[in-house]
């Protein structure tokens, strides 16, 4: 399924826990809209981000540290959040895994649905 919301599209305001996290985009629009109040909030995170970094966020994709390993995967919430802490449009194929290689730590995130990928990882 194509999860796609534009840029220009307002916040979502006042929702109940199940509009926000058992529609069809099982949360993906909700994270993607705190990365925009992020982006707001934290415009240092927001420019590390606009620099291609993976930043440290709740969900599992970040990266605080070289790692030893040369991938690891993440959460397609964390994709989210990450569009729109870029001020993006929120993009995401939940069918096709992504693959992002920070600028800074040059370790590749591969974001997917898959929790058996991601559970275990750091």
């Amino acid at each position: 399924m194509i999860i796609h919301r534009s840029i220009l599209e307002p916040i979502r305001k006042n929702l109940t826990w199940d509009q926000s996290w058992k529609s069809n985009d099982c949360g993906l629009i909700l994270c993607w809209e705190r990365g925009r109040e992020l982006q707001q909030e934290r415009m240092d995170l927001a420019e590390q981000a606009r620099l291609g970094y993976l930043v440290d966020l709740h969900w599992k994709g970040g990266l605080t540290q070289k790692l030893k390993v040369k991938q690891k995967y993440g959460t397609y919430n964390y994709l989210a959040t990450l569009q729109g802490i870029r001020n993006e449009d929120l993009s995401i194929d939940t069918d096709s895994e992504v693959s992002i290689k920070c600028s800074k730590f040059e370790t590749t995130v591969i974001f997917t649905f898959d929790m058996n990928k991601y559970q275990n990882a750091s």
